[in-house]
Formats: C-alpha cells, sequence, structure tokens
C-alpha cells in the first residue's frame, strides 16, 4: 500500500498550516528541496485530497464576532435545522453528534443579544443547552 504522506509532506503542510501564503521559494528552503519538487509534492496532496484548500483566519474580536458560543440541539428536524444553520451568518459550524443531543452548532456572535435572538429562533426545532465559551485556548491545532 502506497504511503499517504511522509516527513517532508508533513513538514510542507505544517509550514502552510501556519502560513498558507509562503511562497514555494521559502517552503523549499525549509524543507531543502527544490521548488519544482515542492510544488510537485503540493499538488500531489491536493489530487489526494490530504491538501482540501488554502484559507485565511480572521480575528473574530475586530469583526465584531467576538462571543463564542457552543449550542447543544436535540432535534428530529434535521434538514430544517441545515437550513436553519446556512441562512444564518453566526453560525461557523454544525456538527452531528452522538449522545442525548444530536447536534453541535458553533456560532459566533457580537452580542448576548444577538444570541439571545438565534436561540430563540431554535426553540421550534428542538430542546437546547447552550456553553458560551470564556476563553479560547486551543484552536485550529496543527496535527501533525
Amino acid at each position: 500500500m502506497e504511503q499517504l504522506i511522509d516527513d517532508v509532506d508533513k513538514k510542507i503542510m505544517q509550514l502552510l498550516q501556519h502560513n498558507a501564503r509562503m511562497p514555494i521559494s521559502q517552503i523549499s528552503k525549509e524543507v531543502s528541496m527544490s521548488q519544482p519538487s515542492v510544488k510537485e509534492r503540493m499538488i500531489k496532496l491536493e489530487e489526494k485530497g490530504v491538501i482540501s484548500g488554502y484559507t485565511a483566519k480572521f480575528h473574530l474580536p475586530a469583526l465584531n464576532r467576538g462571543t463564542t458560543t457552543f449550542i447543544l440541539l436535540k432535534t428530529e428536524h434535521c434538514q430544517e435545522l441545515v437550513d436553519f444553520c446556512m441562512d444564518r451568518r453566526e453560525v461557523t459550524d454544525l456538527f452531528r453528534i452522538s449522545g442525548e443531543y444530536n447536534y453541535l452548532i458553533k456560532v459566533q456572535t457580537a452580542t448576548i443579544e444577538e444570541l439571545e435572538e438565534l436561540q430563540d429562533s431554535l426553540i421550534k426545532l428542538g430542546p437546547s443547552k447552550s456553553h458560551i465559551s470564556m476563553k479560547n485556548i486551543l484552536e485550529h491545532r496543527v496535527l501533525l
């Protein structure tokens, strides 16, 4: 069986996770490889689906979205919930989970009042529990 990624691929991925805009010339210096070799490895990682995209991270308080809340929701109206979440810009993530509650919703709001309005809109879909984050300790962790 072909190995999906090797140590050089992992190093390239670590560098990209810290800075997705890092020039190939810099990556090639960091991994001691030629630029064409690094580019070829990146393309292969993309083709294999290991790298699924490049993104920018935003400082949410600067965008007036500094309150992070996790909402556990129990519902039988699954598609209605998905549609609701797709329509609400406050919802950043939606997870199907196991256990007493079947969904976990991550929301970023500007105020508690905005969160309250969102939660009031969710009431019709089922019971929920909300957990407001007091501090973000670890997010977007490098997994390699």
